[in-house]
């Protein structure tokens, strides 16, 4: 069987933009990186000791409102799910990251403006084949509150999920989604983060949210959705989340083959369900990642139907 090659970006990309908990305007360039380089960042404010901190599991430092990972110097990047869950989506497996702050940059609060930076640097092909982490057998985190994640095996990557929240325009969501035929792009990149107004004075008073608004998030008050253009999606609520889920678990270190399910997760047990995925060598193996090959279909089906090629 063929196998898929590992993919960076084809030239150099700056992106710029406020912090959504730090407020702060942040410049980061995105950098082609060699194979088997993985995912990284570069914090190059930081002239003194190690900068470099590798975007993986282990690293995750923090999972307060979002997804922080460092190394042994202090140096720190902090709400890099979006921009994880866009590598993951368009198949980046090797990336430097450089960033002048300690946050990613917000864009819209979705994964789409990345998205279309990389689409518009290119994305090139490398010399050596893609490797996934192969989900062996059944894992689960369970947490306070109903909170469930589990990893199953599975012969395609497949990420479900589900939330409930005591509000009108949420209430409860299920939405299921398979990494193929760009379903990253039109299934879960524009759907924005969210949160509460009534929430918004205790953050800021925590330092968190202080680049929050309208045009970064979607903002709910007891009437509803405050932002004038409404949702972009209906469950744009689960889709999010799912995003969410989508960048913590590509700090994995590689695709991860097999079926994540969740149930009201967020980052601190998305983070919890690779340690628990990593504590045994019987739960889990490296394979090469194969490319899909195009599935008989009928004549109806194929007017709808596109060639399979895994995102």
């Amino acid at each position: 069987m063929n196998k898929m090659m590992q993919q960076t970006i084809s030239k150099k990309t700056t992106i710029r933009g406020i912090g959504l908990h730090s407020g702060v305007q942040i410049t980061m360039n995105l950098i082609p990186a060699p194979v088997n380089h993985g995912i990284s960042y570069v914090r190059t404010d930081i002239k003194n000791g190690d900068n470099v901190i590798p975007a993986t599991w282990d690293k995750v430092i923090d999972t307060q409102l979002c997804t922080v990972i460092g190394n042994a110097n202090g140096a720190t990047v902090g709400t890099i799910e979006h921009l994880m869950s866009a590598l993951r989506g368009l198949g980046i497996d090797n990336l430097l990251i450089e960033i002048d702050g300690k946050e990613v940059p917000a864009m819209d609060g979705s994964a789409m403006p990345f998205v279309v930076a990389i689409e518009d640097a290119g994305i090139t092909e490398q010399p050596a084949p893609k490797r996934m982490v192969k989900v062996l057998k059944e894992v689960s985190v369970t947490d306070q509150g109903g909170k469930r994640v589990t990893l199953m095996p599975d012969d395609a990557c497949v990420f479900a999920g589900e939330i409930a929240f005591d509000h009108q325009d949420i209430g409860h969501q299920r939405f299921e989604t398979q990494l193929v035929n760009g379903n990253f792009k039109h299934d879960i990149a524009e759907a924005r983060t969210f949160g509460f107004f009534k929430e918004a004075e205790w953050l800021r008073s925590q330092g968190l949210g202080l680049g929050g608004s309208l045009d970064n998030a979607i903002i709910l008050n007891d009437e509803g959705v405050m932002n004038p253009t409404g949702l972009r999606f209906e469950n744009e609520f689960i889709r999010h989340k799912l995003l969410d889920a989508i960048g913590d678990l590509y700090l994995a270190g590689a695709p991860i083959l097999g079926l994540y399910d969740g149930v009201k997760a967020g980052h601190a047990i998305n983070n919890a369900i690779l340690h628990e995925l990593f504590s045994s060598d019987e739960n889990w193996c490296y394979v090469d990642m194969p490319v899909a090959t195009k599935k008989s279909v009928s004549s109806s089906e194929a007017a709808h139907s596109n060639e399979l090629a895994y995102a």
